[in-house]
């Protein structure tokens, strides 16, 4: 059990001391898909700006924001960057999220979380037209400390 960082060795949960650990600056990326009928994908991708997808990576960004809030043993961390970027493909809208810091722990939780709220989101707002959604493919893609 003493593997897992957020576990000590007696099997209870803690919050990881970072307070010795020097800050560095730190980025994170992260990946999510929601798969969808083409016609649902065409229908997001003909929308005008400030559409279902503005508001997709706006949420995202917000949530990157209150992680720490949300993931009960996360350090809550002064994000100094959070992107949201979705593609519309054909069934498909792919999202990356990116998160970064100055700060003793890494942002990978932000960056999963980003894209993970997005991914949401975008399944709310398509909802109506297409409930075989699926959201999946949410993993981390990399994660860098300077």
């Amino acid at each position: 059990m003493s593997d897992l960082s957020h576990v000590d060795e007696s099997g209870a949960i803690r919050m990881v001391d970072v307070g010795s650990k020097p800050v560095s600056r730190r980025r994170a990326r992260a990946r999510a898909v929601v798969r969808m009928a083409p016609e649902t994908s065409a229908r997001l991708a003909e929308l005008p700006k400030g559409d279902a997808l503005a508001a997709a990576r706006l949420a995202g960004i917000m949530a990157a924001k209150r992680t720490s809030e949300l993931i009960p043993l996360c350090h809550p961390l002064p994000l100094t960057h959070v992107a949201v970027e979705l593609e519309v493909g054909e069934g498909l809208v792919e999202i990356e999220a990116s998160a970064e810091t100055t700060a003793q722990t890494g942002v990978e939780m932000e960056a999963l979380v980003a894209a993970t709220v997005a991914a949401l989101t975008v399944y709310d707002m398509a909802k109506g037209v297409d409930a075989a959604m699926e959201i999946g493919e949410v993993r981390l893609l990399e994660k860098v400390k300077e």
